[in-house]
Protein backbone atom coordinates (compact mmCIF):
# COMPACT_ATOMS: atom_id res chain seq x y z
CA UNK A 1 0.00 0.00 0.00
CA UNK A 2 1.19 3.46 -1.31
CA UNK A 3 1.03 6.37 1.26
CA UNK A 4 -1.67 8.04 -0.96
CA UNK A 5 -3.58 4.54 -1.14
CA UNK A 6 -3.17 4.71 2.45
CA UNK A 7 -4.20 8.38 2.66
CA UNK A 8 -7.54 7.54 1.07
CA UNK A 9 -8.58 4.85 3.40
CA UNK A 10 -7.82 7.03 6.20
CA UNK A 11 -9.83 9.34 4.69
CA UNK A 12 -12.97 7.83 3.65
CA UNK A 13 -13.42 6.40 7.27
CA UNK A 14 -15.21 9.01 9.48
CA UNK A 15 -13.43 9.72 12.32
CA UNK A 16 -15.38 13.32 14.27
CA UNK A 17 -13.85 13.19 17.61
CA UNK A 18 -15.20 11.00 19.64
CA UNK A 19 -16.04 8.49 17.32
CA UNK A 20 -12.57 7.22 15.82
CA UNK A 21 -13.35 3.58 16.26
CA UNK A 22 -13.35 3.12 12.65
CA UNK A 23 -10.36 5.03 11.73
CA UNK A 24 -8.52 3.56 14.56
CA UNK A 25 -9.66 -0.56 13.84
CA UNK A 26 -8.26 0.46 10.29
CA UNK A 27 -5.04 1.95 11.43
CA UNK A 28 -4.16 -1.21 14.04
CA UNK A 29 -4.82 -3.30 12.04
CA UNK A 30 -2.19 -1.77 9.34
CA UNK A 31 0.41 -1.42 11.65
CA UNK A 32 0.31 -5.44 12.88
CA UNK A 33 1.18 -6.72 9.35
CA UNK A 34 4.14 -5.07 10.10
CA UNK A 35 5.31 -6.95 12.35
CA UNK A 36 5.65 -3.99 14.97
CA UNK A 37 4.75 -3.82 18.82
CA UNK A 38 1.10 -2.53 18.57
CA UNK A 39 -0.94 -1.42 21.13
CA UNK A 40 -4.34 -0.03 21.67
CA UNK A 41 -5.69 2.33 24.35
CA UNK A 42 -9.43 2.81 23.65
CA UNK A 43 -9.01 4.74 20.02
CA UNK A 44 -5.25 5.51 20.66
CA UNK A 45 -3.12 3.26 18.86
CA UNK A 46 0.28 3.10 19.75
CA UNK A 47 3.53 1.30 17.31
CA UNK A 48 7.02 0.50 18.19
CA UNK A 49 10.05 -0.82 16.01
CA UNK A 50 13.60 -0.39 15.38
CA UNK A 51 16.72 0.16 17.07
CA UNK A 52 18.66 3.13 17.92
CA UNK A 53 18.33 6.51 19.01
CA UNK A 54 14.24 6.91 20.41
CA UNK A 55 12.10 9.08 18.19
CA UNK A 56 8.51 9.68 18.50
CA UNK A 57 5.92 10.45 15.85
CA UNK A 58 2.82 11.58 16.78
CA UNK A 59 -0.49 12.94 15.07
CA UNK A 60 -4.26 12.80 15.87
CA UNK A 61 -7.03 10.57 13.76
CA UNK A 62 -9.58 12.57 14.46
CA UNK A 63 -11.34 15.98 12.80
CA UNK A 64 -13.68 18.18 13.40
CA UNK A 65 -17.33 18.17 11.50
CA UNK A 66 -17.98 19.00 8.51
CA UNK A 67 -20.06 21.90 9.37
CA UNK A 68 -21.49 24.01 6.64
CA UNK A 69 -20.48 25.23 3.30
CA UNK A 70 -19.31 21.09 1.89
CA UNK A 71 -20.48 20.73 -1.82
CA UNK A 72 -19.30 17.26 -1.89
CA UNK A 73 -19.14 14.22 0.25
CA UNK A 74 -16.53 14.83 2.79
CA UNK A 75 -16.06 11.34 3.25
CA UNK A 76 -15.44 10.64 -0.30
CA UNK A 77 -11.99 11.40 -1.45
CA UNK A 78 -11.75 12.83 -4.69
CA UNK A 79 -8.81 14.04 -6.51
CA UNK A 80 -8.99 16.84 -8.78
CA UNK A 81 -6.27 18.53 -10.40
CA UNK A 82 -3.59 17.27 -7.89
CA UNK A 83 -5.79 18.11 -4.97
CA UNK A 84 -7.29 15.16 -2.58
CA UNK A 85 -10.40 16.45 -1.21
CA UNK A 86 -12.33 15.48 2.00
CA UNK A 87 -12.58 15.81 5.69
CA UNK A 88 -9.34 15.32 7.49
CA UNK A 89 -7.17 14.99 4.35
CA UNK A 90 -5.25 17.95 5.46
CA UNK A 91 -5.68 18.26 9.01
CA UNK A 92 -3.88 15.67 10.04
CA UNK A 93 -4.66 12.73 7.87
CA UNK A 94 -1.45 13.79 5.79
CA UNK A 95 0.29 13.74 8.38
CA UNK A 96 -0.79 10.67 9.70
CA UNK A 97 -0.53 8.84 6.49
CA UNK A 98 2.92 10.08 6.03
CA UNK A 99 4.19 9.35 9.37
CA UNK A 100 2.62 5.57 9.04
CA UNK A 101 4.44 4.87 5.84
CA UNK A 102 7.88 6.47 7.58
CA UNK A 103 7.14 4.09 10.37
CA UNK A 104 6.40 1.01 8.32
CA UNK A 105 9.99 1.69 6.72
CA UNK A 106 11.66 1.43 10.00
CA UNK A 107 9.75 -1.68 10.93
CA UNK A 108 10.73 -3.61 7.53
CA UNK A 109 14.34 -2.60 8.19
CA UNK A 110 14.36 -2.67 11.88
CA UNK A 111 15.96 0.53 12.28
CA UNK A 112 18.18 3.24 12.24
CA UNK A 113 16.22 4.66 15.29
CA UNK A 114 13.90 2.98 17.49
CA UNK A 115 10.49 4.49 16.79
CA UNK A 116 7.11 5.05 18.46
CA UNK A 117 4.05 6.03 16.20
CA UNK A 118 1.80 7.54 18.45
CA UNK A 119 -1.88 8.25 16.46
CA UNK A 120 -4.24 9.55 18.77
CA UNK A 121 -8.23 10.25 19.25
CA UNK A 122 -9.39 13.83 20.40
CA UNK A 123 -7.12 16.24 19.57
CA UNK A 124 -10.05 18.65 18.45
CA UNK A 125 -11.65 18.58 21.60
CA UNK A 126 -10.53 16.93 24.92
CA UNK A 127 -7.82 15.14 26.64
CA UNK A 128 -8.48 11.43 25.88
CA UNK A 129 -5.78 11.74 23.19
CA UNK A 130 -2.08 12.54 23.75
CA UNK A 131 -2.63 14.13 26.59
CA UNK A 132 -3.57 11.13 28.02
CA UNK A 133 -1.07 8.53 26.57
CA UNK A 134 2.17 10.45 26.55
CA UNK A 135 1.79 10.09 30.88
CA UNK A 136 1.51 6.53 30.01
CA UNK A 137 4.13 6.04 27.64
CA UNK A 138 6.47 7.91 29.39
CA UNK A 139 5.60 6.92 33.02
CA UNK A 140 4.07 3.23 33.08
CA UNK A 141 5.58 1.81 29.89
CA UNK A 142 8.73 3.99 31.13
CA UNK A 143 10.24 4.97 26.94
CA UNK A 144 10.97 8.49 27.15
CA UNK A 145 12.17 9.53 23.29
CA UNK A 146 15.23 11.87 22.84
CA UNK A 147 13.01 13.86 20.33
CA UNK A 148 8.94 14.28 19.09
CA UNK A 149 7.32 15.15 15.99
CA UNK A 150 4.14 16.31 15.94
CA UNK A 151 2.25 15.86 12.91
CA UNK A 152 0.42 18.80 11.88
CA UNK A 153 0.00 20.65 8.41
CA UNK A 154 2.74 23.36 8.68
CA UNK A 155 3.91 23.37 5.01
CA UNK A 156 6.55 20.95 6.23
CA UNK A 157 8.15 24.42 7.86
CA UNK A 158 9.17 23.52 11.74
CA UNK A 159 7.15 24.70 14.42
CA UNK A 160 9.76 25.38 17.14
CA UNK A 161 7.60 27.15 19.68
CA UNK A 162 3.35 27.56 20.30
CA UNK A 163 1.60 29.72 22.25
CA UNK A 164 -0.10 28.80 25.54
CA UNK A 165 -3.55 28.98 26.20
CA UNK A 166 -5.36 30.38 29.88
CA UNK A 167 -8.77 31.80 29.77
CA UNK A 168 -10.19 33.00 32.23
CA UNK A 169 -13.54 35.44 33.52
CA UNK A 170 -13.97 38.44 34.87
CA UNK A 171 -16.66 38.49 36.97
CA UNK A 172 -18.25 41.61 38.72
CA UNK A 173 -21.35 42.03 41.30
CA UNK A 174 -23.74 43.94 41.41
CA UNK A 175 -27.62 44.89 42.85
CA UNK A 176 -30.43 42.96 40.25
CA UNK A 177 -33.23 45.53 39.96
CA UNK A 178 -35.30 46.51 36.93
CA UNK A 179 -33.62 49.48 34.81
CA UNK A 180 -35.87 52.39 36.01
CA UNK A 181 -35.11 51.88 39.33
CA UNK A 182 -31.32 51.56 39.27
CA UNK A 183 -30.84 55.25 39.86
CA UNK A 184 -33.19 55.91 42.65
CA UNK A 185 -32.24 52.72 44.48
CA UNK A 186 -28.48 53.58 44.16
CA UNK A 187 -28.33 49.83 42.65
CA UNK A 188 -24.61 49.18 41.58
CA UNK A 189 -24.54 47.96 37.46
CA UNK A 190 -22.11 45.37 37.13
CA UNK A 191 -21.76 46.33 33.46
CA UNK A 192 -20.19 49.48 33.88
CA UNK A 193 -17.60 47.87 36.33
CA UNK A 194 -16.65 44.91 33.58
CA UNK A 195 -16.71 47.79 30.84
CA UNK A 196 -13.70 49.57 33.08
CA UNK A 197 -12.26 46.42 34.00
CA UNK A 198 -11.99 45.59 30.21
CA UNK A 199 -11.18 49.00 29.04
CA UNK A 200 -8.02 48.54 31.41
CA UNK A 201 -6.94 45.23 30.20
CA UNK A 202 -7.16 46.89 26.37
CA UNK A 203 -4.05 48.62 27.79
CA UNK A 204 -2.21 46.62 29.46
CA UNK A 205 0.57 44.33 28.00
CA UNK A 206 2.28 41.66 29.82
CA UNK A 207 6.25 42.39 29.43
CA UNK A 208 7.34 38.79 28.38
CA UNK A 209 7.69 38.36 24.69
CA UNK A 210 9.16 35.77 22.69
CA UNK A 211 11.39 36.75 19.27
CA UNK A 212 9.33 33.71 17.33
CA UNK A 213 5.89 34.31 18.68
CA UNK A 214 6.07 38.19 20.06
CA UNK A 215 3.86 39.23 22.91
CA UNK A 216 1.18 37.80 24.92
CA UNK A 217 -2.33 38.46 23.33
CA UNK A 218 -5.19 39.01 25.44
CA UNK A 219 -8.46 39.21 24.27
CA UNK A 220 -12.11 39.36 25.11
CA UNK A 221 -14.79 36.96 23.24
CA UNK A 222 -17.64 36.61 25.60
CA UNK A 223 -20.12 38.65 27.83
CA UNK A 224 -22.79 37.93 29.71
CA UNK A 225 -25.03 40.37 31.75
CA UNK A 226 -28.97 39.48 32.71
CA UNK A 227 -31.57 38.00 30.67
CA UNK A 228 -34.11 40.77 30.39
CA UNK A 229 -33.04 44.21 28.04
CA UNK A 230 -34.75 45.92 30.96
CA UNK A 231 -32.77 44.20 33.70
CA UNK A 232 -29.42 45.16 36.01
CA UNK A 233 -27.73 42.24 36.53
CA UNK A 234 -26.53 41.03 39.70
CA UNK A 235 -23.51 39.78 38.13
CA UNK A 236 -21.60 40.78 34.62
CA UNK A 237 -19.28 38.42 33.15
CA UNK A 238 -16.53 38.43 30.56
CA UNK A 239 -14.66 35.38 28.91
CA UNK A 240 -11.09 36.23 27.78
CA UNK A 241 -8.42 34.48 25.75
CA UNK A 242 -5.12 35.07 26.57
CA UNK A 243 -2.55 33.46 23.99
CA UNK A 244 0.64 33.29 25.72
CA UNK A 245 4.58 32.94 25.24
CA UNK A 246 7.51 30.61 26.23
CA UNK A 247 8.86 32.68 29.79
CA UNK A 248 4.81 33.12 30.81
CA UNK A 249 3.89 31.57 33.53
CA UNK A 250 -0.34 31.14 33.68
CA UNK A 251 -0.91 31.13 37.61
CA UNK A 252 1.61 34.36 37.58
CA UNK A 253 -0.14 36.33 34.65
CA UNK A 254 -3.83 35.76 36.33
CA UNK A 255 -2.46 36.96 39.76
CA UNK A 256 -1.24 40.29 37.62
CA UNK A 257 -4.35 40.71 36.03
CA UNK A 258 -6.54 40.48 39.46
CA UNK A 259 -4.16 43.07 40.21
CA UNK A 260 -5.18 45.60 37.63
CA UNK A 261 -9.49 45.01 37.74
CA UNK A 262 -11.81 45.35 40.25
CA UNK A 263 -13.72 42.44 39.27
CA UNK A 264 -12.98 39.01 40.20
CA UNK A 265 -10.60 36.75 38.39
CA UNK A 266 -11.60 33.39 37.59
CA UNK A 267 -9.31 30.82 36.07
CA UNK A 268 -11.26 28.75 33.63
CA UNK A 269 -8.21 27.19 31.84
CA UNK A 270 -4.73 26.93 32.28
CA UNK A 271 -3.67 23.29 31.03
CA UNK A 272 -2.01 24.58 27.78
CA UNK A 273 1.60 25.54 28.56
CA UNK A 274 3.34 27.23 26.14
CA UNK A 275 6.17 25.87 24.57
CA UNK A 276 9.90 26.00 23.25
CA UNK A 277 12.15 23.46 22.32
CA UNK A 278 15.49 23.89 22.64
CA UNK A 279 17.75 25.13 19.42
CA UNK A 280 20.35 23.07 19.96
CA UNK A 281 18.22 19.87 20.42
CA UNK A 282 18.78 16.53 18.33
CA UNK A 283 15.31 16.50 16.84
CA UNK A 284 15.52 20.11 15.34
CA UNK A 285 19.03 19.85 13.60
CA UNK A 286 17.70 16.58 12.28
CA UNK A 287 14.62 18.14 10.98
CA UNK A 288 16.70 20.73 9.63
CA UNK A 289 19.53 18.72 8.22
CA UNK A 290 16.27 16.19 6.22
CA UNK A 291 14.75 19.56 4.65
CA UNK A 292 17.08 22.25 4.10
CA UNK A 293 14.71 24.68 2.62
CA UNK A 294 12.23 24.81 5.83
CA UNK A 295 12.11 27.39 7.62
CA UNK A 296 11.57 27.68 11.46
CA UNK A 297 8.46 29.72 13.06
CA UNK A 298 6.51 29.91 16.13
CA UNK A 299 3.02 28.85 16.10
CA UNK A 300 0.15 30.90 17.36
CA UNK A 301 -2.31 27.53 16.85
CA UNK A 302 -2.49 24.84 19.93
CA UNK A 303 -1.47 21.50 19.04
CA UNK A 304 -0.32 17.92 20.94
CA UNK A 305 2.96 19.68 21.11
CA UNK A 306 1.77 21.68 24.18
CA UNK A 307 1.72 18.10 26.22
CA UNK A 308 5.55 17.34 25.15
CA UNK A 309 7.16 19.98 28.10
CA UNK A 310 9.75 17.73 29.69
CA UNK A 311 11.49 16.17 25.89
CA UNK A 312 12.11 18.32 23.14
CA UNK A 313 9.24 18.52 20.22
CA UNK A 314 8.97 20.04 17.24
CA UNK A 315 5.47 20.25 14.88
CA UNK A 316 5.81 19.78 11.54
CA UNK A 317 3.67 18.00 8.58
CA UNK A 318 2.08 18.48 4.91
CA UNK A 319 -0.70 20.77 4.26
CA UNK A 320 -1.37 23.73 5.30
CA UNK A 321 -3.18 25.97 8.47
CA UNK A 322 -4.74 27.33 6.63
CA UNK A 323 -6.56 24.81 4.57
CA UNK A 324 -7.92 23.15 8.12
CA UNK A 325 -11.54 22.78 9.48
CA UNK A 326 -12.84 24.67 5.85
CA UNK A 327 -15.29 23.20 3.52
CA UNK A 328 -14.28 21.13 0.74
CA UNK A 329 -10.83 20.80 2.61
CA UNK A 330 -7.92 19.66 0.55
CA UNK A 331 -4.58 18.34 0.51
CA UNK A 332 -2.34 18.74 -2.77
CA UNK A 333 -1.28 14.72 -3.55
CA UNK A 334 2.75 16.59 -3.61
CA UNK A 335 2.29 17.40 -0.35
CA UNK A 336 1.51 14.19 0.93
CA UNK A 337 4.85 12.03 -1.13
CA UNK A 338 6.78 15.09 0.20
CA UNK A 339 5.59 14.44 3.73
CA UNK A 340 6.28 11.02 3.95
CA UNK A 341 9.82 11.72 2.05
CA UNK A 342 10.79 13.72 5.12
CA UNK A 343 9.17 11.47 8.20
CA UNK A 344 11.37 8.79 6.46
CA UNK A 345 15.04 11.19 5.97
CA UNK A 346 14.49 13.03 9.36
CA UNK A 347 14.27 9.46 11.46
CA UNK A 348 17.64 8.92 9.21
CA UNK A 349 19.13 12.16 10.12
CA UNK A 350 18.19 11.86 13.87
CA UNK A 351 19.91 8.38 14.23
CA UNK A 352 23.03 9.98 12.12
CA UNK A 353 23.20 13.21 14.23
CA UNK A 354 25.98 13.89 17.20
CA UNK A 355 24.52 14.62 20.60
Amino acid sequence: MDVLELHRFLVERPSVSGNEAAVADFVQGVLCTTGADVERRDNNVIARAGRGPRLLLNSHLDTVPAGVGWDRDPWTPTVEGGRIYGLGSNDAKASVAAMMSAFMNVAGAGGPCEVVLMLCQEEETGGAGTEAVWPWLRDEREWVPEGVVVGEPTGLEIGVAQRGLVIFELVALGDQCHAANADSLGARNPVWQLAEDIATLKHWQPEVEDPFLGPVSIQPTKLLGADAKNQVPAEARATFDVRTVPGCDHMALLGEVQRRVKSEVRAVSTRFAPYACPIAARILVAAKDARPASQTFGSSTLSDQAHFRDVPAVKCGPGLSARSHTPNEFVMEEEVLQGAEFYTRLISRFAEVAV
